[in-house]
Formats: structure tokens, sequence, C-alpha cells
């Protein structure tokens, strides 16, 4: 069980990457249309981080709630 646990975990690491850059096309699709990358690339980063705190903070919730329980 562990390691098909580990096995799915490593994959969707090494899948990440292609995920976070796909974030909220539209907005950046209309950013970089205007010429400015760099700020295309401030707006997705800015995405990223909003989008991952709510996943962050649920998973430490229930890794305490998972240890309390043991």
């Amino acid at each position: 069980m562990k390691i098909k646990l580990s096995i799915l975990l490593l994959f969707l690491i090494f899948l990440s990457p292609q995920l976070l850059e796909a974030q909220c096309a539209m907005c950046r699709a209309v950013v970089e249309s205007e010429g400015d990358p760099e700020s295309a690339e401030a707006l997705n980063d800015g995405i990223v981080y909003l989008m991952a705190i709510p996943y962050i903070l649920v998973a430490g919730l229930f890794f305490f709630i998972y240890r309390k329980m043991r």
C-alpha cells in the first residue's frame, strides 16, 4: 500500500510543473497580448499561490486529525 502511495505521489510531483503553468489560461493570454511577459508571469505566479494555500491548509488539518486519531 505504501509503495503505491509513494509512486502516486512521485507521479503527481513530476506532473505538477505542467499543471501549474496551465493555471488561468485566459488571464495569462490577455496579459501576454498586452506585450508585457513579466507581468503575465507575475499574474500566473499569484494565481498559483492563491490556489495552493487552501490545499495546504486542508492537508495540514487532515494531518493533525490523523495524528490525533492514532
